[in-house]
């Protein structure tokens, strides 16, 4: 029986042997696989049969990852917190004042941009109580740091110190609730929201800046 070869040049494509993930890879990627599903469907909306479908995998490699759909959700919400701390943390290292307003709000911005998923679980993403808790407990340290700046800044200018945390709070609470606006806008820029936000808080109404750009006057 004559054998069939190939014809007009044409040869065996043999499909690539599948390279097998490590466990640690294994795990980055469901989690990243989770935040997706968790940003756009939210935590009830999610299941673990869904993520494993979209990774590739089957539910009890899921399972033993993470132990189930709130042990996975409550990663994906841990990663994102460390994340966004991180930028506002390392925000807070800038000498000036204003310089130190303004980082925040950039960071925040920047955050939102470039993880829009994971700020998306973390504020309106979810419908579990552990989320709600975790992004109030992330204002209240920002609030904390904030308020620390302000009541030095406050002392050195003979104003009452006493009245930080209120200064504090109303700081936090404009950039968090004008950023969550600008993540559905996406316009002016981000450097543009963030100059405006500091002329507000640094000027006040009365003395603002026409034209406020980043990296202004103290």
């Amino acid at each position: 029986m004559a054998v069939e070869r190939p014809i007009d040049g044409e040869r065996e494509v043999r499909a690539a042997p599948r390279t097998r993930m490590t466990g640690p890879q294994r795990r980055l990627q469901l989690i990243e696989v989770a935040r997706g599903l968790f940003a756009e469907r939210g935590f009830e909306g999610t299941s673990i049969e869904e993520i494993a479908q979209r990774a590739s995998v089957s539910k009890p490699v899921v399972y033993e990852h993470f132990g189930g759909k709130e042990g996975l959700f409550a990663v994906v919400v841990d990663r994102e917190m460390e994340t966004l701390l991180e930028m506002i943390t390392s925000s807070l290292t800038k000498n000036r004042s204003r310089s130190r307003l303004e980082q925040v709000a950039l960071a925040l911005l920047t955050y939102m941009e470039e993880r829009t998923d994971g700020f998306r679980i973390l504020v309106h993403g979810s419908t579990s109580p552990a989320g709600d808790a975790k992004y109030s407990s992330l204002l209240n340290d920002a609030i904390s740091q904030v308020e620390h700046i302000l009541a030095g800044d406050f002392e050195r200018r003979g104003f009452d110190p006493t009245l930080a945390p209120l200064y504090a709070q109303a700081l936090v609470g404009m950039v968090s609730v004008t950023a969550q606006w600008w993540l559905d806008v996406r316009e002016p820029s981000k450097e543009v929201v963030a100059a405006h936000l500091v002329n507000l808080c640094w000027n006040g109404l009365t003395n603002l800046e026409i034209d406020p750009q980043l990296g202004g006057r103290e």
